[in-house]
């Protein structure tokens, strides 16, 4: 059965910023999940693109590892490969509703 991109993001829900409280899915952080074509074994590979609040993040490594090790943490997930992309900057209209008034931003 083929992953969907939606089991994927939610995964990525356990991601959260260690700063904002908030994880990186509802803070607009991730661009793209790619779900490879599905192997024999069932499995796929999965590509994240994903950006930070700011180009000098001091949390940018843990996130990118923990965004990592949360798509592998699924059992359909071989291998996920995550880039981090600066363009389109990232901005605070980039959060889900939730995550605005999570954080007090109107």
């Amino acid at each position: 059965m083929a992953l969907a991109e939606d089991k994927v993001r939610e995964a990525l829900k356990e991601v959260i910023d260690p700063e904002l409280y908030v994880n990186i899915v509802d803070l607009g952080l991730v661009y793209v999940v790619a779900v490879g074509d599905e192997k024999e074994d069932g499995h796929h590979d999965v590509n994240v693109e994903m950006t930070l609040t700011s180009p000098m993040c001091p949390a940018g490594p843990q996130l990118v590892a923990g965004t990592k090790a949360a798509a592998e943490s699924l059992e359909e997930v071989d291998l996920c490969e995550v880039k981090v992309v600066m363009e389109p900057a990232w901005s605070p209209e980039c959060m889900t509703e939730e995550a605005r008034d999570h954080l007090g931003i109107f």
